[in-house]
């Protein structure tokens, strides 16, 4: 038995627009109808495969949860991260965990945020690489690559690979630059870093002993610490500030003497910039578009047009990358896919909420949109699943009306509670003590109306929430 420990805690910046601080890219959809999230939760399902242990965030602890459940796939465990430490403490916490239980317990670390198309390949690779694992072996997977890229790490392997075997490791390369790309491809013995690793939860605890001793207190003590949270597992804040911020590479991989590499030349791609998004997709002119665009005469060209955005026309483009949202538009030399994080850093200290957020914002009960905002009023599309259920609150600053548009609500304002059908209204006043619930079988969609002084999210008391939000 395996168990997948799914790594789904970080941040996205240079796919934005797409990607953003409030829903990174690992929640979104690149190819099909499956977030890379839920790809990778259902590519390690199955026969010989446990349930998954996930490591997330305070912020996407109930983004992970709803597309577990969409994925049909039930976890072990989910682990919220007081802050976000790098993948050194998170994949330690994982090995302890299923060390308590089962000391040579088999851990197949996976990052959330990659596509693999071929998802038989991946496990026949897997099932190559088991038996140095069980031996004490810590295996990382390196992909064969078909261009000299320059936004991957790179492992530089000890002799030729072969086919379905592992080979030994003669060290890490960090990012290359061109030219130093183009030799080691050359060479046939570079493989791209991947970042997933097979290994026994023991064989991790003692590299951790051998290499990074002073990691081990801390992170134990956050593990002992967690207080149980709905259905997740708060980790000990105080404790998890302890451990070091450091990545698993160069907490333990570079200094281990028990590692080896699964070659895997089946196809891979991190999304780490739109240059590959661009690439996984291209035409045989370069050309990659999506959703609502068009290009004519156009090459070596991403255009990519999101949802609802508005139409995205090409004409006469060559090396552009072109990303349509429904609030913010990026256009950038292909040169330059690996700085648009720089463009989210000079949004941030513009103040610009486009840096982080999105129009459309989650939470554990659905979703909420903000339609157009002007003085003094603001409108928003409301979406409550069903069995979903707000917070009991008040507003000090604004009043609020509600027209159902889709669904059945049930609405509690003051000691009153109706229910409310599609078409008709209710009106919420400013300091009234209400709720929204769906006790339906069928998403509900409201329009809301919000009239008054102040119209911020932070102006919101709760007095009671079945998800523990403060």
């Amino acid at each position: 038995m395996i168990f997948p420990v799914i790594l789904a805690g970080g941040s996205g910046t240079r796919l934005w627009p797409l990607s953003r601080k409030s829903f990174p890219k690992q929640f979104a959809s690149f190819e099909g109808d499956m977030s890379l999230f839920q790809q990778t939760v259902a590519r390690l399902s199955g026969a010989g495969m446990g349930r998954p242990i996930v490591l997330t965030s305070e912020d996407f602890r109930f983004i992970v949860t709803e597309q577990l459940g969409q994925a049909g796939v039930l976890p072990e465990q989910v682990f919220i991260e007081p802050e976000g430490r790098d993948t050194a403490p998170a994949i330690l916490l994982a090995a302890l965990s299923l060390a308590d239980a089962m000391e040579d317990a088999l851990m197949l670390v996976a990052p959330s945020d990659h596509l693999i198309p071929d998802t038989d390949a991946f496990l026949r690779a897997v099932q190559g690489a088991l038996p140095d694992a069980e031996n004490g072996k810590i295996v990382t997977f390196g992909i064969s690559p078909d261009r000299p890229e320059t936004g991957y790490g790179y492992l530089e392997l000890a002799s030729q690979p072969e086919g379905g075997k592992t080979v030994e490791l003669s060290r890490f390369v960090e990012k290359p630059d061109r030219a130093t790309a183009e030799d080691m491809l050359a060479t046939g013995r570079y493989l791209w870093n991947a970042g997933i690793f097979l290994m026994k939860a023991s064989t991790v605890v003692a590299a951790f002993r051998a290499h990074a001793p002073q990691m081990i207190d801390a992170v134990r003590a956050a593990l002992d610490g967690a207080k149980r949270d709905l259905g997740f597992k708060r980790l000990d804040a105080v404790a998890w500030a302890r451990a070091e911020k450091i990545s698993i590479d160069f907490a333990i991989m570079e200094k281990s003497d028990d590692l080896v590499v699964m070659p895997f030349p089946d196809g891979w791609t991190d999304l780490g910039d739109w240059e590959a998004v661009r690439w996984t997709g291209a035409d045989d002119q370069g050309l990659r578009t999506h959703g609502n665009a068009m290009a004519t005469d156009c090459e070596d060209t991403l255009l990519w047009a999101e949802g609802d955005s508005p139409a995205l026309i090409g004409l006469g483009l060559k090396d552009v990358i072109a990303v349509s949202m429904a609030d913010a538009v990026l256009i950038a030399d292909r040169s330059r896919a690996q700085d648009v994080k720089k463009v989210v850093d000079d949004l941030r200290q513009k103040g610009s909420s486009v840096a982080d957020a999105f129009t459309k914002d989650h939470r554990p009960w659905g979703w909420f949109e903000s339609l157009v905002k002007g003085p003094r009023f603001q409108v928003k599309r409301i979406c409550v699943h069903p069995g979903g259920k707000l917070s009991l609150q008040s507003h000090v600053h604004r009043a609020e009306h509600w027209v159902v548009v889709e669904g059945t609500a049930q609405v509690t304002v003051g000691d009153t509670v109706k229910m409310v059908y599609e078409n008709r209204s209710i009106f919420v006043p400013q300091g009234e003590v209400h709720r929204l619930e769906n006790p339906g079988k069928v998403e509900l969609t409201l329009i809301e109306v919000q009239t008054g002084s102040y119209l911020g999210e932070d102006d919101i008391i709760r007095h009671e929430d079945v998800y523990s939000r403060s």
